[in-house]
């Protein structure tokens, strides 16, 4: 997992500030998010993103209108990334009817059509079949835009993905599998759980093209996409990206993390957190000062704080929405 950082970034003034902005953005989401869970205002699992920011932004920094995304649990860093409002996403996590999902997803399962997210999903690795048929869906239609599929080191032991590889390559849908490698699937390291440590690898067992990226460096993960996209948009087929990243936090709020040291978690963040690592870009390149950067620190921790106001304050769902969104509601067909 070494780092290799870049002393002269191929980014403007302009880009490093956002990525810093959305970066930062997710982080104190997730700090808020798991200071609700503890006061009990969030129920049922709850996933946080601390430390793998530079994953979700780089990613998008290469997206386009119309492009589509689907992942699995760990989600709320997708969701802000793509541009959903923090207001609904925080009514979700607490179970509110101002959520995305009026309140009946929680932080597991919600999904906006208005941003093409696809949603969070439980079951391990089930959301990359789904990225395959969005991707089928695009090549269907005849337009340029590709899905990107996240999964997980710990999902990429689930047959199911190699299912849609397979497919992906034989019909050259435009997609992106994208392995957020954290290093432990929940409290397995990735060591004791494959015999392939470098996941990308198998990828390209179908002929796909794959490949590692810094998933700790914002700008790494974003020129990776870009040659990624690229290939999918000129109807060359699916490609992978294994982006090497890392979690601060336990697999879920309930996980103590006892399986790694204080230590190496204290390295990493000591030595590779993404959201340092752009702020020295722009203090080194003389774009910013402390100061600047307390203000941004400042309107966003504002902007958190308003969603989590948001969220308390907005209704539990009605015990009607139980029945709610169950069934589709279809026109009869009638015989011509």
């Amino acid at each position: 997992m070494a780092a290799t950082r870049r002393k002269k970034p191929n980014a403007s003034k302009e880009e490093l500030l956002a990525y810093y902005k959305d970066m930062l953005l997710i982080r104190r989401f997730e700090e808020k998010a798991g200071q609700l869970y503890g006061m009990g205002l969030i129920g049922g699992f709850c996933h946080l993103y601390i430390g793998q920011e530079a994953v979700v932004v780089g990613v998008e920094a290469a997206a386009k209108e119309g492009d589509q995304r689907v992942t699995s649990y760990r989600d709320h860093g997708h969701m802000l990334a793509c541009g959903m409002d923090p207001n609904g996403v925080m009514a979700e996590l607490t179970g509110r009817e101002g959520g995305y999902s009026r309140g009946k997803g929680g932080s597991m399962h919600m999904f906006s059509k208005e941003k093409e997210f696809y949603g969070g999903h439980g079951i391990v690795g089930a959301q990359v079949p789904i990225g395959a048929g969005l991707a089928f869906a695009n090549w269907y239609r005849g337009n340029d835009n590709v899905s990107f599929a996240y999964y997980g080191d710990g999902a990429a032991n689930q047959g199911q993905i190699y299912e849609a590889m397979n497919m992906a390559q034989l019909w050259k849908l435009p997609c992106i599998f994208i392995i957020e490698n954290n290093q432990y699937a929940m409290g397995t390291s990735l060591k004791r759980a494959s015999s392939t440590p470098a996941l990308y690898t198998r990828a390209e067992s179908f002929g796909i093209p794959a490949e590692a990226v810094d998933g700790m460096d914002v700008l790494a993960v974003r020129d990776a996409t870009m040659k990624a996209v690229e290939h999918c948009r000129a109807g060359k087929g699916p490609y992978c990206l294994e982006m090497n990243t890392y979690r601060y936090r336990g697999h879920s709020m309930s996980d103590p993390a006892k399986y790694r040291t204080r230590e190496e978690v204290k390295e990493v963040r000591e030595t590779r957190d993404p959201i340092e690592h752009v702020r020295e870009l722009l203090m080194m390149g003389g774009h910013v000062d402390e100061e600047e950067l307390k203000g941004i620190d400042k309107e966003i921790r504002a902007v958190v704080q308003e969603s989590a106001k948001f969220a308390q304050e907005s209704p539990e769902p009605d015990v009607s929405e139980l029945w709610t969104d169950i069934y589709a509601e279809t026109t009869p067909q009638t015989a011509g």
